[in-house]
């Protein structure tokens, strides 16, 4: 932890050399993008994208999930979702997954999860593809579980389109939906094809 503190401390000299930049943070945003992305310490939205601050809206969740639609039972994720669309304007939102993923690696390999709760359940959200073989067999030992997260993500696109105001602007053709996949171990970002129903090098 001291190392991130010292870094913090030294923050402000830095930002110093660059003082109309970070003045023009303090008069409001204007993102370019929705980034939904997992809390894995190792994915990094703006090392991945050579975003600027105030270039991305970021929301981080344990396996990149997107709760379903609920008006009646309000969520940070949801709330998150339509403050970035109906009042930031953004006009792209990414869905982006990873390698070596501990929330869909879980699911794949049926592990028990009784000991967290709050995870078993929040995981309740995740594609159906993530889950165990009905069968009961394993995963095939993948250990970057890349086909489960691609479905994953691709599920989450799917979750976002049911949300009344995206589905309106996408209609509209003012919002596009991006489905990503970050391979920790090569950097490389895959974003899916629709064409081809495939992920590839961006």
């Amino acid at each position: 932890m001291q190392p991130l503190i010292d870094y913090a401390r030294s923050f402000r000299q830095q930002t110093a050399a660059r003082p109309e930049e970070f003045a023009r943070l303090a008069e409001g945003q204007a993102p370019q993008a929705l980034f939904i992305t997992c809390s894995d310490s190792r994915v990094i939205p703006s090392l991945i994208t050579g975003a600027r601050p105030g270039e991305l809206f970021e929301l981080r969740t344990a396996g990149n999930i997107v709760p379903p639609y609920d008006p009646g039972r309000p969520t940070g994720e949801a709330a998150t979702i339509e403050y970035a669309v109906e009042v930031l304007g953004v006009t792209d939102v990414v869905v982006c997954g990873h390698s070596h993923c501990g929330a869909v690696g879980a699911l794949v390999r049926g592990d028990d999860l009784t000991a967290v709760p709050a995870v078993r359940d929040w995981l309740t959200h995740a594609a159906p593809h993530a889950a165990p073989r009905a069968d009961g067999t394993k995963a095939d030992g993948d250990p970057a579980i890349a086909d489960a997260v691609q479905s994953h993500v691709l599920a989450q696109i799917l979750r976002l389109r049911s949300y009344p105001y995206l589905a309106r602007r996408l209609d509209a053709g003012q919002l596009r939906l991006h489905a990503w996949f970050y391979e920790i171990h090569t950097g490389t970002v895959l974003a899916h094809r629709p064409s081809a129903d495939t992920f590839v090098a961006l």
